[in-house]
């Protein structure tokens, strides 16, 4: 075992110039995670209206694949795009787009929001494949530039999310011989591939600056083994038909996880809100692969282990890391405030929600995936009341960015 360091993220100082241009508009986070936060906020109560027949809107798709797609390339995509752009920066010490050039970045993604719901699917299509390569080839021309060549798999990463997307719509129109559900699997499974990188850096790290003392060690040989048989798993899950492999593959990435998760030890957050949500969001990892394998043999459905994945994991890493990295870059202390804390227990609640209770009480289903819409879209609406003042304004500290 070897002591684990906070990450090097950046090959060269970032020069900070005077601020200048719109905030909103100065770094990718800013216009991105507000955004995804609104379009989060409105999809899902949509979503369940139209599952209801509460409301009914002239689609180009099936409600369920809109709101698989969406969530996955509309919601999660813009918070890794708004990421991405934002920590391109910092490991660089490179401009990353900003001004008129984010700007016209943000727009193709609202474009492909709106064209889901009111033009034909061809528009809708176009519009839709177009930001993630666009923005896979300028992280990949940063990161060349600057010689940082750690973060490139990540670049990968969003590259094989670029043809998942595509592939979705190809299979939707019938161009290619696939079930478009299959092409949105691989989304989410690229996406919890995404998290998984990151988680194993950025939570240990940030465990141990905000709990002084503490040195937190890693198993080389237990990372490299959880990430290949995650990655494993999720192929098999993806590209083949359930059967025992792909279960005892999920079965032992759920092992390995929790032993990931074990050496970050977790309960000694439990004290810092802005830190225990990304622990308790990661759980949903291990959980969710269980439920997968169970799903292998028809034990469960398929639906709950999706879930645990897109709302537990995804959905609560992704509050808690727009909560933490917008304090960070506009300034502010990374301490969460009895809203945000709020916001991380409400987005919980609607994984157990959507995921556990109705395995317990599915004579309940319609309950509980309302209690689950309400929750989710009560936990983006505090995010909106608490950061839009902080996106669209200037740092505090005065700084760009």
């Amino acid at each position: 075992m070897t002591p684990l360091a906070p990450p090097v993220i950046a090959t060269r100082p970032a020069v900070d110039p005077a601020p200048h241009g719109w905030p909103l508009f100065r770094l990718g986070f800013r216009p991105f995670y507000l955004g995804a936060a609104v379009f989060g906020l409105l999809a899902v109560p949509l979503w369940i209206a139209l599952l209801l027949g509460a409301v009914s809107m002239p689609l180009p798709i099936s409600p369920m694949l809109w709101h698989a797609h969406e969530m996955l390339f509309g919601f999660a995509a813009a918070v890794i795009v708004g990421f991405l752009l934002t920590a391109g920066k910092a490991w660089t010490g490179l401009a990353t787009p900003r001004g008129a050039n984010l700007a016209t970045l943000v727009l193709l993604w609202l474009a492909a929001r709106g064209a889901a719901l009111l033009a034909p699917y061809a528009v809708y299509a176009v519009l839709d494949v177009v930001l993630l390569p666009l923005v896979a080839a300028l992280l990949v021309e940063l990161l060349l530039r600057a010689g940082n060549r750690r973060n490139l798999p990540l670049a990968m990463i969003l590259v094989l999310l670029s043809l998942a997307n595509l592939a979705f719509h190809l299979a939707v129109v019938g161009s290619i011989d696939l079930d478009p559900l299959r092409a949105l699997h691989a989304g989410l499974a690229l996406i919890v591939m995404i998290e998984c990188v990151m988680a194993g850096r950025v939570i240990p790290a940030f465990t141990m600056g905000a709990l002084p003392g503490l040195k937190l060690e890693v198993r080389r040989g237990l990372e490299t083994a959880t990430l290949a048989v995650t990655a494993l798993a999720l192929a098999l899950w993806v590209l083949t038909p359930p059967g025992p492999a792909t279960a005892a593959a999920f079965t032992a990435a759920a092992a390995l996880q929790l032993l990931r998760m074990w050496q970050w030890q977790p309960l000694r957050a439990r004290g810092r809100p802005i830190l225990w949500v990304l622990h308790a969001a990661y759980a949903w990892i291990p959980i969710g692969f269980v439920l997968l394998a169970l799903a292998q043999a028809g034990i469960v459905g398929t639906s709950a282990g999706v879930h645990a994945l897109a709302v537990g994991a995804t959905g609560g890493l992704i509050i808690g890391m727009i909560t933490r990295t917008a304090r960070g870059h506009t300034g502010r202390p990374l301490r969460a405030s009895r809203l945000e804390v709020l916001a991380y227990l409400l987005v919980m609640g609607a994984a157990v929600a959507r995921v556990l209770l109705p395995l317990v009480s599915p004579q309940q289903l319609v309950a509980t995936l309302v209690g689950a819409a309400i929750a989710w879209s009560a936990a983006l609406a505090i995010y909106l009341f608490v950061y839009v003042p902080w996106l669209v304004t200037t740092r505090l500290d005065g700084k760009d960015g």
